[in-house]
């Protein structure tokens, strides 16, 4: 039984818990059993916020085991750092490439895409200025992200129509839907072979703990 673990993290804020929110009503309109662990205690000052999504057939529990991690999905170019006891070289990166720098930090590190590139096999990083002005707003860009990853997954494209449509505001549907497609549209995933697992391959896994 193969269960697919994400990753995802970002700061206070940037809308991970929505983000994880959809993708979760996603993975269980496609009828998958799914489990989700989240953080959001720091969001109101800045802080990390993480949430862990596993799902498949049968699911025990929500946290992914370390190096368990199929995919990080971040809404900060530096988060991902903070979270590599969880990845292994075959773990997919997505993430925006936008700067926010620590708490009590006045200079951003340099280096760090650099460094993204020589630990994940697989990595996009996204111009956010670039998406930002293909979609309505910057309020946008963490549906259009989760568009960039689905274009990894073999989630079937209404599940995620009806997941978008329960969980955004009300009266936001069809911005955040152009948001999502038009992130889709630049998924690097849409061209690479996928298992029929859902995921990129299936090499260096760490094994499943249910």
């Amino acid at each position: 039984m193969t269960v697919s673990n994400i990753l995802m993290v970002g700061v206070g804020g940037q809308g991970i818990i929505l983000a994880s929110n959809i993708f979760t009503a996603a993975t269980m309109y496609a009828g998958f059993d799914t489990k989700k662990s989240e953080i959001h205690g720091m969001s109101q000052r800045g802080g990390s916020v993480f949430s862990h999504i596993r799902y498949g057939q049968e699911v025990f529990s929500p946290v992914i085991p370390e190096g368990g991690a199929h995919f990080v999905f971040s809404l900060e170019l530096m988060e991902p750092l903070r979270w590599l006891d969880f990845v292994n070289r075959e773990t997919v990166l997505v993430s925006s490439d936008k700067r926010i720098n620590p708490a009590n930090v006045d200079t951003y590190p340099d280096g760090v895409a650099a460094e993204l590139k020589r630990i994940f096999s697989t990595i996009q990083i996204v111009d956010v200025k670039k998406l930002q002005s293909k979609i309505a707003s910057a309020t946008f860009l963490n549906v259009a992200l989760l568009g960039v990853l689905s274009g990894f997954l073999d989630l079937p494209l209404p599940a995620w129509e009806t997941a978008i449509g329960e969980t955004v505001p009300r009266g936001t549907f069809d911005k955040n839907w152009s948001a999502f497609t038009h992130g889709r549209t630049l998924s690097d995933g849409a061209t690479e072979k996928r298992s029929d697992t859902g995921v990129i391959g299936d090499k260096g896994r760490a094994p499943d703990r249910g």
